[in-house]
């Protein structure tokens, strides 16, 4: 399985950017879908999961109502809609392939397949 992210950018706050991420291999309908996000100097957290068909998710608490999941599983793709972006939302972002079918994992260990990063700089 190999997972490209890409949208990655710069914007000021109140903005928006959208990442998506195309997986390639194995059956990606099988599998829950999330993004995390690492700032630097710190350790790489949750940002939000999909389910295998999509039927639901979750955020984070600092996205929640700010940022969209979604998937389009005839085009093996994930995307991240992010709205109303804020400084604090500066990182190198990731998506990863879940090795669970359902959305309520956040550890990094609950998932095996990690694209490449991209990042997402918000100045104020």
């Amino acid at each position: 399985v190999q997972l490209q992210a890409s949208g990655g950018g710069s914007v000021q706050a109140g903005g928006s950017l959208r990442l998506s991420c195309t997986a390639s291999g194995g059956t990606f309908s099988s599998s829950g879908m999330g993004w995390f996000r690492q700032a630097p100097g710190k350790e790489r957290e949750f940002v939000a999961s999909i389910s295998g068909r999509g039927g639901s998710t979750d955020y984070s608490d600092s996205v929640k109502g700010r940022f969209t999941i979604s998937r389009d599983n005839a085009k093996n793709t994930v995307t991240l809609q992010m709205n109303s972006l804020k400084p604090e939302d500066t990182a190198v972002y990731y998506c990863a392939r879940s090795k669970y079918y359902l959305t309520n994992f956040y550890k990094v260990g609950d998932y095996d397949y990690w694209g490449q990063g991209t990042l997402v700089t918000v100045s104020s």
